[in-house]
């Protein structure tokens, strides 16, 4: 018998296992084929499972089965499960490869290769969105650094990684500073380190699908004063280089009934019709998933914690619509929902259907704050005509109709039930000792499966015990897993997404008795809080205008928190929406009606404890008698109750 550090023939071992065991497969499933009506080939077989695996589909749903074709045979569906499991685990068993000196190396040998000097990284794919698949994510693959907000750049002879306040305590800890420089978004930004370090003559490259139009026009003014030039490339370097990257995401589009959404997509086409036709536009580029879900009414699988099918869309003032998608997602009963104004196509007629447009001389807007800016260059060298303005459809999603409203209000009393069984769970065990941040997570979504409609959890939860509960948004990990122990504050933020609703709530519950200092700075929070969820204010407010609220009881001893007090919430959508938001950033963007916002003070003390009480409003219409202006005020729709102890 021949032990693992034996021989170096041992190592070959799994792969051989693997190729029998797909041999194995490929047989079964082609004879499965042979003896039905369905013509699919085996690497067509085995890109659809890839892609599969590589979306957030449920481990027990099928319905990705769907996409193969609607005859399979219950031996063929046991086999093609079999497969998708099997692949899974072998991609899993791969991890990444190398670590960050050797991944430097490489992808500075492939710059080289490209005629490039160095590269802007944004941790981005090609919508812009918060939650991007497993693929995308080749900042994280090259750093280590997994936060949702964070940019690199790299040059020859030096690197830096950037994130903003919520992340700083984070990207120390994952970030091998010997190969990377990190610095804070704010007070040192990608620019002005780029001004610092690169010099005349450098080419600097970027992916043009992985940066906003306004983002790269920033860049190529300094890259140009410096007298360096700004190149787009045609290939990602990253991707080049990684080896295991895992496959695009695929799952089937699921379409969204009326009795959520509230609103047909023919109305929703309609409102951004008219808007096109106002602005004297022919068509406008819609890169967000989000805003596409939204729009025609469809939900996927293909992100974390989003319902979302990543797609690009281009509608015209006509009421015509190209949808680019992977077109194994768009089922018989799709197509019936889309109907007959929704053409679709493949990603890679995304050129073809701008040239039509183009030849007819339409103006095309796009979104210089969301599209690709590879959208402009095209348009632009083509010789077509552009017009900016924003993505039409954030502001209209970003107010809520009844239906939609009635929905999240039952969806919270729902998970109002499950976080109320939790808290008795927790009073009930979090003084023994026995419980660890992982744990108790599970134990949440555990009562939040059991109730109805519950589809997925809406991020993924932050569950931090005393010191790990002061980075702002911790990822806990069996690395970094801590018990709870007798006098630590406990922060968990959590949510869920619900077919008629997403919810998003935060608590800090006491383990014993954590000190008179944590109870004044949990007071204080609570203060705020309690403050801008009564404040009624006139019609025309904005979020920055009334962040002060949230803030003045810890200004008052000199404290703060480095993140917003609010951001916007989807209806079965993403969890962070705009444009609106509270914070202190400057924002010109008026709370209405029908809007969904968060109410998050905290307060951090590094290497201590962490604080933040988050409820959910809905800004509503306030009557008040003799009244001379218009108001407003917020309806709170959290159901959970505070820690009383502190």
């Amino acid at each position: 018998m021949k032990f693992c550090g034996q021989t170096n023939s041992v190592y070959f071992l799994p792969q051989k296992i693997e190729e029998i065991l797909m041999n194995d497969l490929k047989s079964n499933i082609e004879k499965c084929l042979a003896n039905s009506n369905l013509s699919i080939k085996w690497d067509d077989i085995v890109s659809t499972v890839d892609g599969v695996n590589a979306s957030s589909l449920a481990p027990h749903d099928t319905s990705w089965l769907n996409m193969l074709g609607s005859e399979i045979t219950p031996a063929l569906e046991s086999y093609l499960i079999e497969l998708l499991e099997s692949r899974s685990a072998m991609m899993g068993a791969k991890g990444s490869n190398g670590n960050s000196k050797k991944k430097l190396t490489e992808l500075r040998r492939t710059l080289t290769e490209m005629n490039v000097d160095g590269l802007i990284l944004p941790r981005a794919d090609e919508h812009q969105g918060e939650y991007i698949p497993p693929g995308a994510e080749r900042l994280a693959w090259l750093t280590g650094f997994d936060g949702s907000a964070g940019f690199a750049i790299i040059l020859q002879k030096t690197a830096a990684v950037f994130t903003d306040g919520r992340y700083t305590l984070q990207i120390r800890q994952q970030v091998d500073q010997n190969y990377f420089d990190v610095e804070h978004i704010v007070e040192n930004p990608p620019i002005k380190w780029l001004e610092q370090k690169m010099v005349s003559g450098n080419r600097i490259g970027f992916d043009p699908w992985l940066h906003t139009a306004d983002a790269i026009r920033q860049f190529e003014k300094l890259i140009n004063q410096k007298g360096g030039k700004l190149v787009p490339l045609n290939l990602n370097p990253i991707d080049e280089i990684w080896t295991d990257q895992p496959s695009i995401p695929l799952s089937p589009i699921v379409p969204h009934d009326i009795i959520y959404s509230g609103k047909s997509s023919i109305d929703k086409k309609t409102m951004v019709c008219e808007e096109l036709k106002q602005n004297d536009e022919d068509a406008v580029v819609i890169s967000s998933p989000e805003s596409i879900a939204w729009l025609l009414n469809i939900r996927g699988s293909d992100v974390p914690r989003t319902p979302l099918p990543l797609s690009f869309v281009i509608l015209r003032r006509d009421g015509r619509i190209s949808f680019f998608t992977d077109t194994r997602k768009v089922t018989s009963l799709v197509s019936a929902h889309l109907g007959n104004e929704v053409s679709v196509f493949p990603f890679k007629d995304i050129g073809k259907q701008l040239n039509t447009l183009i030849e007819n001389q339409m103006k095309i807007r796009i979104d210089p704050k969301s599209n690709p800016t590879w959208f402009e260059q095209y348009i632009k060298k083509s010789n077509g005509f552009v017009s900016y303005g924003d993505d039409p459809i954030v502001s209209l999603k970003a107010v809520k109709n009844h239906v939609e409203l009635e929905g999240t209000r039952n969806a919270h009393l729902r998970d109002g039930v499950a976080f109320a069984r939790f808290l008795h769970w927790f009073d009930k065990n979090a003084s023994s000792e026995k419980l660890d941040e992982i744990t108790v997570a599970d134990q949440l979504k555990t009562f939040r499966e059991e109730g109805a409609l519950f589809k997925d959890l809406s991020f993924d939860t932050i569950s931090g015990s005393g010191p790990n509960g002061a980075i702002v948004h911790y990822r806990v990990s069996p690395e970094t897993n801590r018990k709870l122990k007798n006098g630590d504050l406990y922060l968990i933020d959590s949510g869920a997404q619900y077919l008629d609703g997403t919810t998003d709530i935060t608590r800090t519950l006491a383990v014993g008795d954590p000190g008179d200092e944590a109870r004044d700075r949990f007071t204080r929070v609570l203060k705020g809080h309690i403050a801008l969820a009564t404040q009624k204010f006139p019609v025309g407010t904005t979020g920055s205008q009334i962040d002060v609220l949230a803030r003045a009881p810890l200004w008052s001893i000199g404290m703060d928190f480095d993140h917003g007090t609010g951001h916007g919430v989807g209806s079965y959508l993403g969890v962070h929406e705009g444009p609106q938001r509270i914070s202190k950033t400057s924002s010109s963007i008026p709370l209405e009606p029908g809007m969904i916002i968060s109410n998050e003070p905290g307060y951090y003390k590094e290497a201590a404890y962490g604080i933040r009480l988050e409820n959910l409003i809905v800004v509503q219409v306030e009557n008040i008698d003799n009244a001379e202006r218009e108001m407003l005020s917020f309806e709170t729709i959290t159901y959970a109750p505070f820690d009383r102890t502190m």
